[in-house]
């Protein structure tokens, strides 16, 4: 019988085929290129490119494709064939080392911000080397940036890649200050958790606003939701293990450790969580997950929702970004041991983190600034808009002690006693959890719990790799230059200390009372919606910092700017025009129609007894005439406000309007519509219900 191992990564072009299918000579400088960044010369690319086709036909790929990530937020790949004419007329199969290192997608028909003309068509995909290339369907799958005519990113995986470099740069020179001359390279390693909805695929196609948008515009709160906590943890119903089964062998072929499957709080909801791996190929794989679950389910009957918010009152669905540091020889540089009072270098690039989140937490807020994340940040599902670190009860002490310069004696390690003798003895860890925060340590790495579960993980991860950077960078350039590197060490960890430990908040993110204390206090952000979190992407500190590592370019930054902005209008402005064809052409409608049939059996009682008073029906009738006359109102002013927006050619401006005018009519139209759901017989209703889309999937 076929078990996991067996299988495991058999679609990927992997380090264990590399070295059996290339020669000696051509692997080591392919493992030189991953584990040290030297660049391929052509020849090796040849020969990879060679060994490459031969074993992708041998598993019956007839295609190859550069698959990249461009600014749309999802992947994009042009399928060409191996096959190129013989003399006798015939075909053989080709593949060259230029065809492998690059190709030539349109460049002007993706988001790019203003960086490219329609005219102007020209871009290139150039291979990751640092990605193993894979088999999807009959296609070889090349992981690849992609860029201009004139050499700008216009995707996600170029910027991501840079930020990798700059965080490996200085991280290099610190554990040089240290002593270590044998590290190669430092990685950021990455685990990102991902959350979504399964609902049927016979409810889904009855929803235009799922259809459409992703998430359901209308719907009013069923009569059991998330109340008895009973969903979280609990058992996985039939049709979806047999969809978690499909999924993880699909996942495992591709080489995605998929590790952790579990019924998530809200009904019909469920997470996903990989083994961690560096942050590009982590990048690449959750890419790939989001696509494959959604392949899957089709195959279930399914449809997998991967919006923030798809149900209001409910859940919404996040990505927890674990993130880590780690060298060459494996080391986990964010691990504490077992003194980390003692542990200098630890404490350093935790200081760096401390650092980095404070002086760049509006780019961690903008990193994970979309439409549908304005929906969930701030609930009590999510944390809140606000920036801030967990550290722990252990860890907040070391630095307290440090700060204070007061003798540190440690955390005693406590055993946890159930009162059942036989069951096991075990320490209780140091410190609790912090679900509510939205950077929180655990352990020996950061969980960025902020980002939405239909994002690309690439943006969260180039902001936080560039602004370790560029904490690092100046812990570098003052140690490199200190007399004493021992005193100069402990100033500038206390001095971090003391300069931001406002960042640091071990309570309920959830109370009001701290948003009112992070603000006002303490000076921290509260960028509640994208229109608020994205101009500061530009502030001059930030592009600084950005340009300065070679991350970005200005002009990069501006177009990174306009799509953000751009995608969040067409997003919304799809939403308000999806809600106003619905209410117009079928919900108004279908009240109308109920009220006339509750008219009908008003005039039959009549006619039966002339006595019968209908009130009933009546009172009915004219609470559903109300609303649909609201309906019908704030509809129409909904529509007004869509219009003054066509004659707005100025983003940022268009933004505003939809946050402050847009939305809050949006609102009002739901509330109308939801309420005339609990009026209106289910028979009547044209759409299936939260009830229905929450409970349906056996």
């Amino acid at each position: 019988m076929e078990t996991v191992k067996d299988y495991f990564g058999s679609s990927v072009f992997d380090d264990r085929k590399m070295k059996a299918c290339l020669p000696a000579e051509v692997y080591k400088a392919m493992r030189k290129t991953i584990d040290e960044g030297k660049t391929l010369n052509p020849d090796v690319a040849d020969a990879v490119a060679a060994a490459m086709k031969e074993w992708a036909v041998s598993e019956g790929a007839t295609h190859y494709t550069h698959w990249f990530q461009p600014l749309n937020g999802i992947t994009a790949e042009k399928h060409d064939s191996f096959i190129s004419p013989s003399p006798d007329g015939g075909v053989i199969m080709e593949f060259s080392g230029k065809e492998l290192i690059k190709g030539e997608p349109d460049a002007s028909s993706f988001p790019n911000g203003g960086l490219r003309a329609t005219f102007e068509a020209r871009g290139y995909t150039a291979w990751d080397p640092t990605s193993y290339a894979f088999i999807k369907g009959n296609t070889l799958c090349i992981p690849t940036a992609f860029c201009s005519y004139g050499g700008e990113a216009l995707d996600k995986k170029t910027p991501l890649l840079r930020s990798m470099e700059a965080l490996n740069r200085q991280a290099l020179r610190i554990l040089r200050l240290f002593g270590n001359t044998k590290v190669k390279s430092v990685r950021s390693c990455v685990g990102a958790e991902q959350e979504y909805f399964l609902i049927t695929e016979e409810m889904y196609e009855k929803r235009p606003d799922l259809k459409f948008t992703g998430r359901t515009l209308f719907g009013a709160k069923p009569p059991k939701s998330q109340e008895m906590d009973d969903h979280y943890f609990g058992a996985i119903k039939p049709g979806v293990a047999c969809f978690m089964k499909d999924l993880n062998e699909e996942l495992w072929k591709l080489g995605i450790m998929a590790k952790t499957e579990h019924n998530e709080v809200a009904p019909s909801q469920h997470e996903l969580a990989p083994v961690y791996t560096t942050a590009n190929i982590a990048t690449d794989h959750n890419q790939l997950t989001m696509e494959i679950m959604q392949r899957v389910a089709s195959k279930h009957g399914l449809v997998c929702l991967l919006h923030e918010k798809p149900f209001a009152g409910v859940n919404g669905s996040g990505k927890h970004n674990n993130w880590s540091l780690a060298t060459d020889a494996g080391q986990n540089l964010l691990s504490p041991g077992d003194t980390p009072y003692e542990n200098a270098q630890f404490l350093l690039f935790l200081c760096a983190v401390i650092k980095a989140v404070d002086d760049y937490q509006d780019l961690l807020r903008v990193s994970v600034a979309t439409a549908g994340n304005d929906h969930r940040l701030g609930a009590n599902e999510a944390p809140p808009a606000v920036v801030s670190i967990f550290l722990g009860d252990e860890l907040t002490a070391v630095l307290a002690a440090i700060e204070k310069e007061t003798p540190y004696s440690g955390t005693e390690k406590k055993q946890m006693k159930l009162g059942v003798d036989v069951l096991p003895k075990f320490n209780r860890d140091t410190t609790d959890r912090n679900r509510t925060s939205p950077f929180a340590f655990t352990g020996n790495k950061f969980e960025f719990r902020m980002l939405g579960s239909s994002n690309s993980i690439a943006c969260a991860n180039i902001m936080l790799n560039a602004a370790v950077a560029e904490s690092l960078k100046i812990y570098a350039d003052r140690l490199e230059q200190a007399e004493n590197f021992e005193e100069r060490l402990h100033e500038m960890i206390r001095k971090t200390i003391q300069d931001h430990k406002r960042i640091i908040f071990n309570g309920n993110g959830y109370d009001g009372s701290w948003i009112k204390e992070a603000t006002e206090k303490r000076g921290l952000l509260n960028l509640r919606t994208t229109p608020d979190a994205v101009p500061h992407l530009l502030d001059r500190k930030n592009v600084r910092m950005l340009v300065d590592h070679g991350i970005f370019t200005e002009e990069e930054l501006k177009s990174r700017y306009e799509i953000t902005l751009e995608n969040y209008c067409k997003t919304v402005t799809i939403e308000a025009n999806t809600m106003t064809a619905m209410a117009k052409t079928q919900i108004i409608p279908a009240i109308n129609a109920y009220t006339a049939d509750l008219a009908r059996s008003a005039n039959a009682k009549k006619i039966l007894d002339a006595d019968i008073s209908c009130s009933y029906e009546i009172k009915l009738i004219k609470k559903l005439t109300c609303l649909t006359e609201r309906m019908a109102m704030e509809a129409e002013e909904l529509e007004q406000v869509l219009l003054t927006l066509h004659d707005i050619d100025e983003t940022e401006k268009a933004s505003l309007i939809i946050r402050d005018q847009l939305l809050q009519k949006m609102g009002k139209l739901r509330i109308a519509c939801d309420e005339a759901e609990t009026l209106t017989a289910k028979s009547w209703w044209p759409y299936p219900t939260y009830s229905d889309l929450l409970f349906s999937v056996k």
